[in-house]
């Protein structure tokens, strides 16, 4: 849950502190400028709230990584509901407008996070987890989007080592395979989920595993 908080700060603080004109350049998830990924993350900060506001009497259903549903292909922008994020973003207008939504939205998440008891069960997308598992699945969330954030923002901050590597273990978990050691736990993200193309020289060290890819996370 620590985990939680400390990438979920970090990727808030990197949007704060963008220029207005980072919001108009391409990122990391197909179809989607900055602005739209932004208003995303609103969006992913609302279903925390609301989430952790719905508890469950079942036994868990899932946990930190058998939360994620696998497809074997990206996302292209297309579905009505990547579209309605889109036009969304554009009805801000202003950058500072995301930026301010974002931070009041995404603190309020954050300290609800905070305050909740691990052990307690919540329901969300019909399947039950703990606190724990959930927040813990949602590390996953904020690394591969705080990549998806600074793809084409030169000098721009990326997740911590912690994130990084906690992220990688939970991929390699959903893959069932661990990635190649030479693989960066940056690259093995990028690679693993699709947002980039192996080169010949990684899908031979990849092997059988290349024939899995991608790992589309949703």
């Amino acid at each position: 849950m620590d985990l939680f908080s400390r990438s979920w700060a970090a990727l808030r603080a990197e949007v704060a502190g963008l220029p207005d004109e980072a919001f108009a350049r391409p990122s990391g998830c197909a179809g989607w400028l900055v602005r739209d990924l932004v208003c995303h993350l609103v969006i992913d900060a609302q279903d925390v709230l609301i989430t952790l506001a719905t508890p469950a009497d079942a036994e868990p259903t899932r946990d930190a990584v058998t939360y994620w549903e696998v497809a074997g292909s990206p996302p292209t922008g297309d579905d009505p509901l990547d579209a309605l994020t889109g036009r969304l973003a554009a009805a801000y207008g202003e950058p500072w407008l995301l930026k301010f939504h974002l931070d009041d939205v995404g603190s309020a998440a954050g300290r609800a996070a905070g305050l909740a008891d691990p052990a307690l069960r919540v329901g969300t997308r019909d399947q039950v987890l703990t606190v724990a598992d959930y927040l813990g699945a949602y590390v996953l969330e904020w690394t591969l989007h705080h990549l998806d954030l600074i793809a084409h923002l030169p000098g721009a901050a990326g997740p911590s080592a912690e994130s990084l590597a906690r992220s990688r273990e939970m991929l390699e978990e959903i893959a069932g395979s661990a990635f190649p050691a030479s693989f960066s736990d940056t690259d093995t993200l990028l690679v693993g989920t699709g947002r980039r193309t192996p080169t010949d020289t990684e899908r031979a060290e990849l092997g059988e595993l290349a024939r899995k890819l991608p790992f589309v996370l949703g």
